[in-house]
Order: structure tokens, then C-alpha cells, then sequence
């Protein structure tokens, strides 16, 4: 019996950028099983300090609020260096968005930043190999709140 022709299933999935893997995964779920669904990503949605919007921001001190905002900043040095050199490696990207990270007292810990294929959310030498664009995506502790982000490399 074919799952498919029974079951009811959407037209439309709305993804929010937010967790690039997640998006990927439904991205890829919808092409495996050949369903009839229109995949949309939209763009991560920010506080006006740009930090990504998050129940676990509820939990940021007063304190921590404002320093969290080095994640985005971050980011986008990274992003914005890529711009103007499009052939730069991810490890140049990790080292911008670390060194970044790290001039901030309050961010405790940083638990990764990685470069990925939009395509396959795997590791790239080089966001310039990616056909479709490439991620850099990074989880950090402010004060003591896990926190996550990413930004889209993408012409």
C-alpha cells in the first residue's frame, strides 16, 4: 500500500532558518519520498540587536542580554569578509567568528562553529565550493544560556 495516496499531506512547510540542519533534513525528507510539498525557508528572525529570536533568551541576565549580540556581530564580520573575498577558506571564516566570540568576557564557552553545504549541512574547505551556498553555524554559552545562530554565505 503506498502511504502516500492515503495519507493527507500539506502543500506548504514553512521552515525559519534558524537551524539550517532542520531545514535541510525537511528539504531532503520532501525530495526522498517524492511528496508534492513546496519547501519555503525563510530568514532567521532577530531582535533589533540581531540576536537570533529564542525562548532561551528569556533566560540572558540583564547582563548577559546585551553581550549575547557578539554572536550575530560575529557573524556577519565573518559574512562580510567573505563578500570581499569569496575565495577565502572556512577556517578563515572559523578564525573570524571565534576571535570574535572571544573578545566578548561572557561568552563561557564556544562549543562549535562550522562552515557547511547548504545543499548537505557537510563540512567545506571552501564556501565558493558550494553550489547553493554555505552556512556558518556556531553554539556558544553566554553567562550560562546555550545559545545558536547561523548566517547564509550565498550570491
Amino acid at each position: 500500500m503506498d502511504l502516500r495516496s492515503t495519507a493527507v499531506c500539506p502543500i506548504l512547510t514553512l521552515c525559519v532558518r534558524f537551524s539550517s540542519g532542520q531545514c535541510v533534513l525537511i528539504r531532503r525528507i520532501v525530495e526522498d519520498l517524492d511528496m508534492d510539498v513546496n519547501v519555503v525557508v525563510g530568514e532567521t528572525v532577530r531582535e533589533s540587536d540581531g540576536l537570533a529570536k529564542s525562548s532561551r533568551n528569556a533566560y540572558l541576565t540583564e547582563i548577559e542580554r546585551p553581550a549575547a549580540a557578539i554572536i550575530y556581530k560575529s557573524l556577519v564580520a565573518a559574512r562580510e569578509t567573505w563578500k570581499g573575498n569569496p575565495s577565502i577558506t572556512s577556517s578563515e571564516l572559523i578564525s573570524i567568528v571565534r576571535n570574535g566570540l572571544e573578545s566578548e568576557p561572557l561568552v563561557t564557552k564556544i562549543q562549535y562553529i562550522s562552515v557547511e553545504s547548504m545543499d548537505t549541512m557537510q563540512a567545506v574547505s571552501k564556501p565558493s565550493d558550494c553550489e547553493n551556498g554555505a552556512t556558518i553555524s556556531l553554539g556558544c554559552i553566554v553567562g550560562s544560556v546555550r545559545l545558536i545562530d547561523n548566517i547564509v554565505l550565498k550570491d
